[in-house]
């Protein structure tokens, strides 16, 4: 068990994304996380929901999948094991029979989050529990699917989510790969508009979160990936992405195929939550909803859902 952690438990969370499906198991004490297994499959679920149905074959796949994940967990001493779904389960046709296969294949109840729900936990994750100081807008950048949520001190924590995800968007466009500049300049366009629509908050710190922010991240000729985004990287991203097919990004930086071929839809949304909200620079973490997850589920008990607007303020201590 990670030292330095003298009032650790252990608890797990599954994420059900569009572009991946991802597995968080660590230890944990009231404001700090130490990840014992991190891993993700490809899935596809983003592109069931676009044609409605994941289907029987794609439902045991899942289950599979999942049952895997919730035996590491346990070998790994997991008091609680969280799964939670979010954009592709919320249009799914047969997302209420996914629900229960999940139930009874692998003992752990699915719960399918509202949007709410989702920028709520992503808050929190990115907080750890630390009481809000000042002003702060958490973005997760998901595939089918943006969620913000926003919350300063002293004041009711507000959120949104719209239907602005890279692979929906990737999609939408029919960017080429490499994108031409002419499909850049539609998905900077189709991601601008989608981003008047949100409140005019006034953030001091926009953080980003997600694989899609963490995987623009990791285009970079350092040696490990950036912490923060100018609108001069951003530019800089954009002519490399322009020039370069997805797979050579992908061996080049250490980024999934499928992952690397999002990220022209995803700059093009980062840039526009930038000019947005006035952000000079917003910051990359690699933290988010699936710590969210484990921190109100380990703080709340079962009834943890009921409890979210609580805990994305944090507490003392």
């Amino acid at each position: 068990m990670p030292p330095g952690l003298p009032n650790r438990r252990v608890g797990a969370v599954v994420d059900l994304g569009s572009t991946s499906v991802h597995h968080l198991v660590a230890a944990f004490d009231d404001h700090r996380l130490e990840v014992l297994v991190d891993e993700s499959t490809f899935l596809g679920l983003g592109a069931a929901a676009e044609r409605g149905v994941l289907g029987p074959a794609g439902r045991e796949e899942l289950i599979d999948a999942l049952a895997g994940y919730a035996w590491t967990a346990r070998s790994h001493g997991a008091r609680n094991i969280t799964f939670v779904a979010t954009e592709p389960l919320r249009r799914l046709a047969d997302a209420a029979r996914i629900v229960g296969e999940v139930d009874a294949g692998t003992g752990v109840p699915l719960h399918v989050l509202r949007h709410e729900e989702e920028a709520l936990l992503t808050l929190l994750g990115v907080t750890g529990g630390a009481p809000v100081e000042r002003a702060l807008l958490v973005v997760d950048i998901g595939g089918g699917s943006t969620e913000f949520a926003y919350v300063g001190p002293g004041s009711p924590a507000e959120v949104r989510g719209m239907k602005l995800g890279a692979a929906a968007l990737t999609r939408r466009v029919g960017a080429g790969d490499p994108p031409a500049a002419t499909d850049l300049a539609a998905l900077r366009r189709e991601a601008s508009v989608a981003l008047a629509a949100a409140p005019p908050w006034s953030p001091v710190d926009v953080v980003l979160v997600g694989g899609t922010a963490t995987n623009l991240a990791k285009v970079t000729d350092e040696p490990t990936p950036r912490t923060r985004l100018r609108r001069a990287d951003i530019d800089e991203l954009e002519r490399l992405l322009i020039a370069t097919p997805a797979d050579e990004i992908a061996a080049a930086h250490g980024v999934r195929p499928a992952r690397a071929a999002l990220l022209p839809a995803g700059s093009a949304i980062v840039r526009a939550v930038a000019e947005h909200f006035g952000a000079i620079e917003v910051i990359v973490v690699d933290t988010g909803i699936r710590e969210g997850v484990l921190i109100a589920a380990d703080r709340a008990g079962p009834a943890w859902r009921d409890r979210l607007e609580a805990l994305a303020h944090g507490w003392a201590g």
